[in-house]
């Protein structure tokens, strides 16, 4: 009953926000009626619990990587000699299936996948809809987790049948990894396409607040409960049990989700966002990404995304790695923030999303970019601290705290500002092209870490606090770039777009 013990400080949280949010007072000239209000729950509810467990089958290749490296290419465990640095890389018994490197690089070409995707799957949902969009997603991601799940098994077999796979562990899994984040694209495009036409412009900010939930909710399924996967379970299960659970869901969101309020039985309305005007022609999906990249707020608003898809995943994918690997010097492994990493991500991002939502539609009437510009600067601090405190217990409290910042901007921008620049025609473009560059900047991020970190297959060189000083570095600069672009969208409010536009 561990796992209960770690969802309740969630569970407390989550209620404290579903008070909160009741208790905001009506937004000005949108009423809905409490039969409304009750089907749109019941709409994003099963979508939004999708979009979490497909970070679940996303970032279990994370939370199997030390698994992973702590078997060698006979895949059994590593004897204690290979902690020598001079025998480390001496034989197949003391080199890791998976290395810093090796998780570098098969993430490096998910996300480059998941970046360059856009392209295809945000026209495509804008063509289908989102409901198709998240089967399509869910049910893809399912059937390349089982396949992940069947290589792990495979790669644990210590027989001479499946050398090849263990020598080769890196390229099959970037390849199924790959195939994955294309299906994973789907997930964001899918649950802020769905839910465009059911949210006015001013009840936005509370849905990034509500998107900022489902991402936090989705890392800590990711990682508390993958971790507590492989400490309880065989290592294959971290991929098996979200396959299990996207098809459950996939069911789900087949008999429940729809598209817009007149699909299921209510009257559309008009969102106050930059939907064209009624009774207008589509665009063409070319016309679409004509008129999206010809958007400056558009385009400034992908590049602080790129921004925060480098810092966000620099934060989730290595402070563990980080701590772990430093442990001897730092003693980080066994505190707090290590052995409750996904819950601390959850609390952090919930009220990080709750924050820059309720800001935005209460304080900055709906513009974005001020919420952004706001958690950009609280980033740039700590990644000034966070360089000169690294090497201290600290470090789990800052890297916490700067979660926080950056998932509430991801919310807000992904989940909120795609709808109101997009309007409900075109937002699977719109959220596409800031979704992917997201996952662009993760792409740089993964590529530039593979070259600056450094390589355990060397204890020593991993294990020296000194050696992993660029990487608080290299988020100072991507910070103040974040900010700075935020400071030019500060009075960014979306406009009608007609269809005869170009």
């Amino acid at each position: 009953m561990a796992w209960l013990n770690e969802l309740a400080p969630i569970l407390i949280l989550l209620t404290v926000v579903a008070i909160v949010l009741a208790r905001l007072p009506s937004v000005e000239g949108v009423d809905h009626t409490a039969a409304f209000r009750k089907r749109r729950v019941l709409n994003w509810l099963p979508l939004g619990l999708t979009y979490a467990f497909l970070y679940m089958g996303r970032y279990n290749i994370k939370v199997s990587q030390h698994a992973f490296g702590d078997l060698n290419l006979r895949g059994t465990e590593l004897p204690p000699s290979c902690k020598d640095s001079a025998a480390s890389m001496a034989s197949e018994l003391c080199t890791p299936l998976m290395t810093n490197p090796d998780f570098a690089f098969i993430f490096m070409v998910g996300t480059w996948v998941y970046g360059c995707s856009f392209i295809i799957n945000g026209p495509l949902t804008d063509r289908m809809g989102g409901r198709f969009s998240i089967l399509a997603g869910a049910g893809g991601a399912a059937v390349m987790n089982l396949l992940m799940g069947v290589m792990t098994i495979k790669a644990l077999d210590g027989g001479e049948a499946n050398q090849s796979i263990r020598d080769n562990f890196r390229y099959i899994m970037s390849a199924l990894y790959g195939v994955n984040m294309y299906f994973q694209s789907f997930g964001a495009v899918a649950i802020v396409k769905c839910n465009a036409p059911w949210f006015h412009l001013r009840e936005r900010g509370v849905f990034g607040a509500i998107f900022g939930i489902l991402i936090s909710l989705g890392i800590f399924f990711a990682f508390d409960i993958g971790y507590m996967i492989i400490n309880k379970l065989p290592l294959e299960m971290v991929f098996l049990i979200p396959t299990a659970l996207l098809v459950i869901f996939w069911i789900l969101d087949y008999f429940i989700v729809r598209n817009t309020p007149g699909e299921a039985g209510f009257e559309d309305f008009a969102l106050g966002d930059a939907s064209q005007a009624a009774g207008e022609e589509r665009l063409g999906a070319a016309a679409v990404f004509k008129l999206m990249l010809k958007n400056p707020v558009i385009i400034t608003i992908a590049c602080i995304e790129f921004c925060s898809g480098f810092l966000r995943q620099a934060i989730m994918q290595w402070y563990r790695s980080f701590a772990k690997q430093t442990n001897e010097v730092l003693n980080l492994k066994g505190d707090f923030v290590y052995e409750n990493w996904g819950m601390l991500l959850c609390c952090a991002g919930i009220l990080g999303g709750v924050f820059a939502g309720i800001i935005s539609d209460r304080v900055f009437q709906s513009r974005r970019g001020p919420v952004a510009g706001i958690l950009y600067a609280g980033m740039l601090v700590g990644a000034l601290i966070m360089t000169f405190a690294y090497k201290t217990p600290m470090v789990g409290g800052i890297v916490i705290i700067m979660s926080m910042m950056v998932i509430g901007v991801h919310g807000m921008l992904s989940g909120t500002a795609s709808m109101d620049f997009g309007g409900k025609q075109n937002v699977g473009t719109a959220v596409g092209i800031i979704d992917g560059f997201v996952y662009a900047g993760t792409g740089v991020m993964s590529l530039v870490y593979m070259f600056i970190l450094p390589d355990d297959s060397n204890p020593a060189v991993a294990g020296d606090p000194n050696n992993w000083i660029w990487w608080p570095v290299s988020m100072i600069p991507v910070s103040l770039l974040g900010l700075v672009l935020a400071s030019r969208v500060w009075n960014a409010k979306p406009k009608a777009i007609k269809a005869t536009d170009s």
